[in-house]
């Protein structure tokens, strides 16, 4: 009995991954064995930064808070610590936003924890 080969499915696997390396530069877009390596990492990197995302967000709000934080003369740690004190649950996200593009409401939060 001939050996049989899924042609129809190798061929839709291989059709799936040459459509997502469109854009790539060189051979990784239409060469199948660099592109699913290619593929492959991309996958990779994408999984790594979901998390990275998350770390790199969360320091920017850091930064925007304690420059905020700054201006009326107490640090980011002290702060944070006064919010916790005076029992204030806004997260760093809402902060950073508030020091950023509505440094009335922040000037108002900084009073409050004082």
């Amino acid at each position: 009995m001939p050996r049989s080969v899924n042609a129809v499915a190798s061929r839709a696997r291989r059709k799936k991954v040459l459509k997502a390396t469109r854009g790539y530069f060189g051979r990784g877009k239409n060469v199948w064995t660099v592109a699913k390596n290619k593929y492959e990492k991309g996958l990779q990197y994408a999984y790594r930064d979901r998390k990275a995302k998350k770390r790199e967000f969360r320091a920017l709000w850091i930064q925007r808070i304690n420059a905020g934080a700054r201006q009326f003369g107490i640090s980011y740690s002290q702060f944070m610590g006064l919010l916790k004190k005076a029992d204030v649950e806004l997260n760093r996200k809402v902060l950073a936003d508030l020091a950023m593009n509505h440094p009335e409401a922040f000037k108002a939060v900084v009073e409050k924890v004082k």
